[in-house]
This record gives C-alpha cells, sequence and structure tokens, in this order.
C-alpha cells in the first residue's frame, strides 16, 4: 500500500530508541527523509545507522536535544529545516515522567512532567505549524499513552499531564483542519520498550518480585495475551502520518490489544 507520503519530511522526537526509533525507521520505508533526536547523543550513531538500513535511498539526520528546553527544540527545528526542508510529519514523543504516587510527586517532578510531555509537544508544534499552514498539508501525531482513557496505577504525574497533550490535540485539530493538517493521537498500551521495564520493575519492586514476573501479569491482563512491538506502534503512526488518513483528525487511538475496558 502506497501511503502516500515519499519524499515529505517526518520529524520524531525522542527517536533514539524505542516508539520513536520504530517510527522513524517505519516513516524511511515509506520513502520519507527523517530526522531523529535524543537527547542521549551516544544512541544516536546506532540509531541513524538502523534507519538508513530500513531506506538508503532517503536523506537522514541525527540531532542532539532536550526536549525540556525551549531553546534546545529551538535549534533542532531550525537545523532540520536547515538540513532536510520544511517539517510535513511531526511526531511527539518523549518517553515519560517518572512514576510514583501523589505523595511521591514533588514540585520539581510536576515541573519535570509537563515540560518533558507537554511543553515538548506545544513547542515542536509551534515550531513546525507555520510551515504546514503555508504549504497546506501537515501531519501532527503525538505518542500519549492509554491513560487518556483509563488512569494507570502508580503514574500519577504522567496521567495528569498526557490528558493536557490530549486537550491541547484536539482543539487544536480544530483550528488546524481547514489548512490541510490532521491531529492525532496514539494510545499505546504495554510495549516491548524501555520504559515499559522501567516501570515493570517499579511495580515489581513494590510487589516483592522479579521484573520478568510482572511482565507476565501484565500480559495476562491483554486480551491478545503480549505485549504489543514498537513496530505495531509504529505502523498505526505511518497510517496516520499517510495521505490516506487526511480525514482522520482529532482522535486518540488505541493501540492496546484490547487492554483498556472502556469504550
Amino acid at each position: 500500500m502506497d501511503l502516500g507520503i515519499r519524499g515529505r519530511v517526518a520529524l520524531i522526537g525522542a527517536s533514539g530508541r524505542g516508539l520513536g526509533l520504530a517510527t522513524a525507521q517505519r516513516l524511511a520505508e515509506e520513502g520519507c527523509d527523517i530526522a531523529i533526536c535524543d537527547l542521549e547523543a551516544d544512541v544516536l550513531d546506532t540509531a541513524l545507522e538502523s534507519v538508513k538500513l530500513a531506506n538508503s535511498g532517503v536523506r537522514a539526520f541525527a540531532y542532539q536535544v532536550d526536549l525540556t528546553k525551549e531553546d534546545s527544540i529551538a535549534q533542532l527545528v531550525t537545523d532540520v529545516q536547515r538540513d532536510l526542508g520544511v517539517v510535513s510529519i511531526l511526531i511527539n514523543n518523549s518517553g515519560g515522567p517518572p512514576p510514583g504516587t501523589f505523595d511521591a510527586a514533588t514540585d520539581e517532578k510536576w515541573l519535570y512532567g509537563y515540560q518533558l510531555t507537554f511543553l515538548s509537544a506545544v513547542r515542536l508544534i509551534r515550531a513546525v505549524l507555520p510551515d504546514m499552514k503555508e504549504q497546506q498539508w501537515g501531519r501532527i501525531i503525538n505518542f500519549t499513552a492509554r491513560s487518556l482513557k483509563e488512569p494507570i496505577p502508580n503514574l500519577m504525574i504522567s496521567n495528569a499531564v498526557r490528558l493536557a497533550v490530549g486537550g491541547m490535540a484536539k482543539t487544536l485539530a480544530s483550528e488546524v483542519a481547514s489548512h490541510g493538517i490532521t491531529v492525532n493521537n496514539i494510545c499505546p498500551g504495554p510495549t516491548t520498550t524501555d520504559r515499559a521495564i522501567e516501570l515493570a520493575g517499579a511495580r515489581a519492586a513494590k510487589k516483592g518480585i522479579s521484573v520478568e514476573e510482572e511482565l507476565a501479569i501484565t500480559a495476562s491482563t491483554i486480551p491478545i495475551g503480549r505485549l504489543a512491538h514498537p513496530e505495531e506502534q509504529a505502523a498505526a503512526a505511518a497510517f496516520l502520518a499517510s495521505e490516506l488518513a487526511g480525514y482522520i483528525t482529532g482522535i486518540s487511538l488505541l493501540v492496546d490489544g484490547g487492554a483498556v475496558k472502556a469504550l
């Protein structure tokens, strides 16, 4: 299936590994020129090589960025525009705030979660939106969490700030639809990423069991019976980024194997 996005420039947040990298690879396969970025510079060389292996015919660049810093984000977008041109597809992805209950959520942790998860999306959108409006085409996709539909225990900060992303995106979708720009959220269920292992480790420590046991418990709660692979989340992102999805906007798509019980 031709998704109609060959030659489009895609910028993917936190794409040195996990969901971000899988999405960069998938969009490269579709013929997009790719900008990956990560806070950890030491993962970028390997990540960039894997993107180029996905499709040696596309242009791909890697950038170090701190998504909690306004000036770092501004520099990132400036560099991408210089190297690749106008960003047509923006994938907002940033990992997530530290786990914990309300009592463990200090002001410092709240501010970090707000900057990392919410303000990073706002700032990246603000930086690329004028060009999208000018070209009358754009795709903005936010990797959020299934907590948009059902709060997740022990993720107080994440539950709160991801809802803020969802509210912003839903409102923005109406504001920019007339410019040929769509804005959607993907709500991943448990996926085999470093973040999932970290959260499973926190839950396991509370229960006094191993991470492997905790992951097995998680899998048992999912109707499909396993955690998702990052490539499955990336496939959903690629479709929402496509020409074919031009009439889909303002949605929060669960990709969770049926785990969330809400309608």
